[in-house]
């Protein structure tokens, strides 16, 4: 048995129109269409969580572009892969991708290096950051909230007799666990 075509619209705010898509998806075959109104970074897409909640098996999953699909690249490849191991297809009209054919594969295969690529790119200029930073005697990090100073402030505060922690650590403007911290290291 032939699964369903099964698309997916998003448009980014709700003065956007999502016609267009929706009549491209109409036009590919698409047995029935969710649409989400939000932006692209936006985690909460209910209408897609319902749609891959609703895939079987031989269906393939249509979009117009795959952006109104992924928040970023990871996520895309990530759904792509989820969609894989449940024998979902996945089809982008614009780009012309299609995973059921051994051409779409490779193209997302291509991009799956291509991102892996980068974050091992981002990662190695991380780290040569630091490294050179740590040679020029810079550590990275937050700067500590209880400096020395303020944690012989609070040494000498809490030698009052009607001194509480709290106080202190609501004068100096800490956290009562931070002072604590401070003063046993």
């Amino acid at each position: 048995m032939t699964g369903h075509l099964l698309g997916y619209a998003r448009v980014s705010t709700t003065e956007q129109d999502p016609q267009l898509q929706l009549d491209a998806l109409t036009a590919a075959g698409c047995w029935r269409i969710w649409t989400d109104h939000s932006s692209g970074a936006t985690a909460s897409r209910p209408q897609l969580d319902a749609l891959l909640d609703h895939l079987r098996p031989g269906d393939t999953l249509v979009v117009w572009r795959l952006d109104r699909l992924g928040r970023s690249l990871r996520h895309l490849l990530d759904v792509v892969e989820d969609l894989a191991a449940r024998g979902v297809g996945l089809r982008s009209l614009t780009e012309s991708i299609d995973t059921t054919t051994a051409t779409g594969r490779l193209i997302l295969a291509v991009f799956a290096a291509l991102a892996e690529f980068e974050r091992d790119l981002l990662r190695e200029r991380t780290m040569a950051g630091l490294a050179a930073a740590r040679a020029q005697g810079r550590v990275g990090g937050r700067p500590p909230v209880l400096t020395a100073d303020k944690l012989a402030a609070a040494r000498r505060l809490l030698e009052e007799p009607d001194a509480t922690v709290t106080d202190v650590a609501s004068t100096l403007g800490v956290s009562r666990s931070t002072l604590y911290r401070g003063l046993a290291g």
